[in-house]
């Protein structure tokens, strides 16, 4: 435990700027605890050598999760992964075409193109168990933040049969893994590929006006910045950087706000 002296401040205005992905985030999972093998979060991956020979599930498919999957594999060991949500995956040269037409087209048409393309260069992945969002990739980025899945080669493994998709997760029994679909299937290690969390929520008191018991904001965009007696928020709606940006502007323009009321 790290020890030090206490210092208290008091200031007139609160900025909660600590991160929405200031830890790591592993799911809840019935019967985790039961699990024998070895369990570690993406962050604490190194290499797909140290799992050679064995199956290895990976929760998560995100960037992290399908280049994760694809190290292994290619690594020799026996890979499966946990696709649960709709995901969009192009190629690089996909998302810098979609960044540059969406500075002279609408967005709604460069996600059909764009859409168009990767049906074309991945065929049908529902096969596959990988199901494409309803909303196009750009418009997925600009109104949640959810960047599309870059494909590494993962996905030729998927076609392929050497990478395994599957379902949610009912619940581990020992090394047994017990899936929605009804597969029951054994691993020696699982590597959650499952993101970062805020933990804000944890050690602000009094912050319930502002953040949720996941350390995020309470209220919707573009409103969710303000909290209650002078208390803010700054890059917590997982809106990136144009977001962070944003939410620095309406603090500032607020506090200014406020001081000049005091002052006048």
């Amino acid at each position: 435990m790290v020890e030090g002296t206490t210092i208290n401040f008091i200031a007139k205005f609160l900025v909660v700027a600590s991160g929405e992905n200031s830890a790591e985030n592993i799911p809840e999972i019935p019967e985790l605890h039961s699990f024998p093998g070895e369990a570690i979060h993406s962050s604490r991956y190194k290499s797909g050598k140290n799992f050679s020979g064995k199956s290895v599930l990976v929760i998560g498919s995100g960037n992290s999760g399908m280049e994760i999957a694809y190290d292994l594999a290619t690594h020799g060991a026996n890979t499966s992964i946990v696709i649960r949500s709709p995901i969009h995956v192009m190629t690089k040269e996909l998302i810098r075409l979609g960044m540059t037409l969406a500075q002279h087209l609408p967005l709604n048409l460069v996600d059909s193109l764009l859409v168009m393309a990767t049906k074309y260069i991945f065929g049908d992945l529902s096969r596959h168990g990988i199901r494409m969002p309803k909303m196009g990739p750009m418009t997925l980025k600009s109104k949640t933040g959810r960047s599309a899945v870059i494909d590494v080669g993962t996905i030729g493994l998927i076609k392929r049969g050497i990478i395994q998709v599957e379902g949610s997760i009912i619940k581990i029994m020992g090394n047994i893994v017990k899936f929605q679909s009804g597969n029951e299937l054994p691993f020696d290690a699982i590597v959650f590929a499952t993101g970062y969390k805020s933990t804000a929520n944890m050690w602000l008191k009094n912050g319930e006006s502002m953040l949720n018991d996941n350390g995020l904001p309470t209220k919707e965009y573009p409103n969710h910045w303000k909290g209650e007696n002078r208390l803010y928020c700054a890059g917590l709606a997982r809106r990136g950087l144009a977001g962070i940006a944003a939410d620095a502007k309406n603090i500032a323009d607020d506090i200014k706000s406020v001081i000049r009321s005091m002052c006048g």
